[in-house]
């Protein structure tokens, strides 16, 4: 037999093998299955730009006031993402809370906000005395009025600035408990 044949009677049932996985394996309608169900998994049912949201507690107080950039809505896992969050927490007092962030998470029914890049809560108290607390991610659990990171946390107080790793604060008892590695540097006035 000559060299040729031999060759290509060994290459012809291997190229066929090739080519039938190869079909197998990439076949047209794999990518558009793929493709349709990682975007119904994204999918946004709906979006708003420049959207304002105010809400008043039962005796006509003023709850909260929210403002962000942009809102999108995803229709699979009921979370809404925001782009630059801004609420004014006046929970009917005088001195608001002023809770920013670059962007946030709303879970399902509101239960649980995850504010993410730059976060930033300052409140002036009836004196005029500034607090400032910055992190790079809080999560907020409003009705419970509970707050969480376990990330580093700075507050900038009017007698100090104060550090640490983590944190937890009951919003109702207006106490926080900061979890390690606290640092501080306060003036005696």
């Amino acid at each position: 037999m000559p060299k040729n044949l031999r060759l290509a009677l060994i290459l012809t049932p291997v190229v066929a093998l090739l080519i039938a996985l190869g079909y197998w394996n990439i076949r047209p309608e794999s990518f558009m299955d793929r493709t349709s169900a990682q975007r119904n998994d994204n999918a946004i049912d709906f979006y708003v730009e420049n959207g304002k949201s105010t809400q008043f507690q039962p005796d006509g107080k003023l709850n909260y006031e929210m403002t962000a950039k942009r809102l999108e809505h995803l229709k699979a896992t009921d979370v809404t993402l925001l782009t630059n969050p801004d609420l004014l927490l006046h929970r009917g007092t005088a001195y608001p809370w002023h809770v920013q962030s670059e962007r946030g998470e709303v879970g399902p029914e509101g239960k649980q906000v995850e504010l993410i890049d730059k976060v930033r809560v300052a409140r002036t108290d009836a004196k005029g005395r500034p607090t400032i607390l910055t992190t790079s991610r809080l999560t907020v659990f409003p009705d419970e009025e509970y707050a969480q990171t376990q990330q580093a946390v700075r507050i900038d107080a009017a007698n100090g600035v104060t550090t640490a790793q983590g944190m937890k604060a009951y919003l109702n008892d207006g106490r926080m408990l900061l979890q390690s590695n606290v640092r501080g540097q306060h003036e005696v006035r």
